[in-house]
């Protein structure tokens, strides 16, 4: 074989090998990514303090049951807990746990606008204890309502929660 049809067979192969990895002209997202979806349902307390423009700051306290209904690896069940902080100027910010039923956790933070209906929350996987030790990833979901009772009990339903994982261990 030619030195140049070599060339021109490598040149081929590796066009080949760019045009695989795009998709709608972005890259191909890596293996290892592993996606889920689920909803959860949660309740808790919220404390709130006025601020001088009448928006509330305050803190809250959430937990409840996550379902999984897809995602490689993952339980289909936790427990989600949550804790944050809303400034009244429309951030909100916090921390997550998923305790599924070894007792293995997974970690994340939490950002958003205000806390309340139809507000999208992004969350960023940051680790995890088990078989999780090691996952990164990141997930978004919708509050589809807050219900706030008497002396400062809400709850809620996050839905539409899908994101992506990796690293980690994998289910047994």
């Amino acid at each position: 074989m030619t030195r140049t049809r070599l060339l021109g067979l490598v040149l081929l192969a590796l066009v080949a090998a760019m045009a695989a990895t795009r998709v709608s002209g972005q890259v191909a997202p890596s293996a290892d990514w592993r996606t889920f979806d689920g909803t959860w349902s949660a309740s808790g307390q919220r404390q709130a303090l006025p601020t001088v423009d009448g928006r509330p700051a305050g803190t809250f306290q959430l937990s409840g049951a996550i379902a999984l209904t897809s995602g490689v690896g993952l339980s289909r069940g936790f427990r989600g807990e949550a804790i944050g902080y809303d400034n009244g100027a429309g951030v909100m910010v916090g921390h997550c746990v998923w305790t599924d039923e070894r007792g293995d956790r997974v970690y994340s933070q939490l950002r958003s606008e205000t806390v309340a209906a139809g507000r999208l929350v992004t969350g960023t996987v940051t680790g995890g204890t088990g078989r999780y030790t090691g996952l990164t990833g990141e997930f978004t979901f919708e509050w589809q309502y807050v219900i706030e009772g008497e002396s400062g009990s809400i709850s809620g339903r996050a839905v539409g929660l899908r994101g992506r994982v990796r690293g980690g261990g994998r289910a047994q």
